[in-house]
């Protein structure tokens, strides 16, 4: 109840909510940081994931680069690229970068592999391009698992971007990183409660997102059109049943 009551107490402080240590700037230095690693990775990644996963090459280089990125922990990478870039938002930049293109890559790559390759085959059989195919056909039977990559990557970095906090790339983990210096346990829990609302915010939004832009008719577990029994044609009853 003590610790309940203490940060009860933090986020009632006016003094939580203003200035450039308030809520408000360090959620928006947290979202501009974390928005800004998801679209520079979407920008890399996806063209990449798309065409190794429609020609086939390269596919076992890139899927082992990324595999090393998702092995990579999060604290070493941020002092590895510290000598490179200093104190401040590149270095946190640079770091949740590399740590978010690797889902991203290997989903897109993954979902343009798994397409049902009698559709690609289809396609081409109707004279479309390989870009066509890839355009038409691939790119939208492929976009769940895309999304699903970028929803996964959005949510990691979210919660990763707390680490910025200790290279001086601001953010809600100042409030983890200046609690635990000035053992505060209210301001510590708050930052922490701050950071878990804006992971489930995030998982939310890029929910409503993907239901936007993926196809109706691929979207997993809604029908599409008629199903498999409806279009098998019924069997011919013997001479004289009922």
């Amino acid at each position: 109840m003590e610790l309940l009551a203490e940060v009860v107490a933090w986020f009632d402080d006016p003094a939580t909510w203003t200035g450039p240590n308030g809520i408000p700037a360090r959620m928006l230095e947290h979202v501009l940081l974390s928005g800004a690693c998801v679209v520079a990775a979407i920008a890399v990644a996806v063209p990449i994931g798309l065409l190794i996963g429609h020609t086939g090459r390269g596919a076992l280089l890139a899927v082992s680069v990324a595999n090393i990125g998702r092995g990579l922990p999060s604290y070493a990478l941020l002092l590895m690229l510290f000598p490179f870039f200093g104190i401040g938002f590149p270095t946190a930049f640079a770091a949740l970068l590399l740590l978010t293109i690797p889902p991203i890559l290997t989903n897109t790559y993954v979902g343009v592999r798994d397409v049902d390759r009698d559709a690609v085959e289809a396609g081409r059989g109707m004279g479309m391009s390989e870009r066509g195919l890839l355009r038409g056909v691939e790119l939208p039977l492929a976009m769940p698992v895309i999304v699903a990559g970028i929803r996964i990557a959005a949510i990691q970095v979210v919660a990763t971007a707390t680490l910025a906090a200790l290279v001086g790339g601001g953010g809600l983990g100042r409030y983890i990183v200046d609690g635990f210096a000035l053992r505060d346990e209210g301001q510590i829990v708050g930052g922490a409660i701050l950071v878990a609302g804006l992971a489930i915010v995030t998982e939310w939004s890029l929910g409503l997102v993907e239901r936007r832009v993926v196809p109706p008719g691929v979207r997993g577990g809604e029908p599409t059109g008629p199903s498999v029994l409806e279009l098998v044609p019924e069997s011919p009853r013997p001479a004289g049943s009922a």
